[in-house]
């Protein structure tokens, strides 16, 4: 049996063990008899490797894997903290520092990028759903809390970050430096398209979008928009409360989602007739980097028949997060309920598919003269030209589905 082999038994077997005593903190339901028969098994397991392996394993370590790999199987946002950095997430999680401006999750034991937030380093460094950050500041991201990985971007602001990642399309790690910076609030996009049709992308879900949002709707009305296209692509910022909001512009009855978990009783959440603006034709636009709030906008204007969805399903994230304290000063953090569609789904489960799909481009990558992957900065310094909005693919579908409304 090989070592590699023989470490993933360990890992497996420890983090059964860790699973069945996680279960039993959140309340989870397993007969003794079966509880008795798994820690059997791994009791069996380890005293083998104990005494046929060459070496004894360092268990601490592999139960550190062990209990990231376990949360990541269920539940990719979440993270593991021992007491040291469950203080320091304690204490800068309120702070208003700066950052580079990336959403993240966990993804093959790595640290992957769900979205990044328009206008920020990451944004201009070029990042982008499905990269990897392989290091963070010289610190491998396999295993590492995501939480953790967060509050390693964190810092002064005009201060610097050194990543290595694996960009999509990009089989070598590069080397990226990132500036922190505080976040910039980028306008509402609209305009008026072909056919009267308006076009809206907020970019992020916030309070004072919602807000500009709600006038951009009727500033296109008076310009003599008869349909709307709203643009959800790469919006990954805005928590399920936001997408609730931005979904009720649309929605003057129906369902937009409700919340439930194993010990939280489900809420319902409802569209209010006096807070909707606009029963004009709709279709939105979604992709892999739609997210959290805006999926529950996708998903709360599909199931209501409300709009017609075009483009990629989206990301999955959407639910309540605790963090769950241990005896020794560490914690978890985890998904305590979950958000659902109207239709009953899990949109962290499941994301939000899309009836007419369209997949979007996948990003070139930029070579030099011997044909070598240029390095992040240089491509940016370089910024592509500007391709009018009716050009996009996904929006001449949408055009198309108008036409026909």
């Amino acid at each position: 049996m090989s070592r590699r082999l023989k470490y993933t038994i360990v890992s497996a077997s420890t983090c059964l063990t860790v699973l069945l005593l996680i279960g039993s903190v959140l309340g989870q339901s397993a007969s003794p008899d079966d509880t008795y028969k798994h820690i059997g098994v791994f009791t069996d397991v380890v005293s083998r490797i104990k005494s046929e392996y060459v070496e004894e394993p360092d268990m601490k370590s592999v139960t550190l894997g062990a209990l990231n790999g376990m949360l990541e199987a269920i539940d990719p946002f979440a993270s593991y903290l021992n007491a040291e950095q469950y203080k320091d997430y304690l204490k800068n999680r309120d702070s208003q520092r700066a950052d580079v401006g990336l959403i993240l999750s966990k993804k093959f034991g790595y640290v992957g990028v769900v979205g990044v937030a328009p206008g920020s380093p990451a944004s201009k460094a070029g990042f982008s759903t499905g990269d990897m950050i392989e290091t963070i500041k010289g610190i491998a991201t396999r295993d590492m809390p995501l939480a953790y990985a967060s509050l390693l971007l964190q810092g002064d602001p005009g201060s610097t970050v050194d990543l290595s990642v694996v960009r999509v399309q990009r089989p070598e790690p590069q080397t990226v430096k990132l500036t922190r910076a505080n976040p910039v609030q980028v306008p509402v996009d609209s305009q008026v398209l072909a056919g009267q049709v308006g076009y809206l992308k907020p970019g992020v879900l916030s309070s004072l979008t919602l807000r500009e949002t709600a006038a951009e709707i009727e500033k296109l009305q008076k310009q003599g928009a008869q349909k709307l296209i709203l643009d959800l692509r790469n919006c990954a910022i805005g928590t399920p409360q936001d997408g609730m909001a931005f979904a009720n512009l649309f929605l003057n009855k129906g369902r937009i989602t409700y919340l439930q978990g194993q010990r939280v009783p489900r809420q319902n959440f409802d569209a209010d007739s006096t807070k909707a603006i606009t029963n004009l034709p709709l279709v939105v636009l979604t992709n892999r980097g739609t997210a959290d709030g805006a999926e529950i906008v996708a998903a709360a204007l599909m199931d209501n028949k409300r709009a017609q969805l075009v483009g990629e399903r989206t990301y999955g994230d959407a639910s309540l997060r605790h963090a769950l304290t241990m005896d020794d000063g560490a914690a978890i953090i985890l998904s305590v309920a979950k958000y659902y569609s109207a239709d009953g789904k899990s949109i962290q489960d499941n994301g939000v598919t899309p009836a007419t799909l369209v997949a979007e481009a996948e990003p070139t990558v930029d070579v030099d003269e011997n044909g070598e992957p240029l390095p992040v900065q240089d491509q940016q310094q370089q910024p592509p030209p500007q391709k009018k909005i009716e050009d996009d693919p996904m929006v001449k579908k949408a055009l198309d589905l108008l036409a026909k409304a």
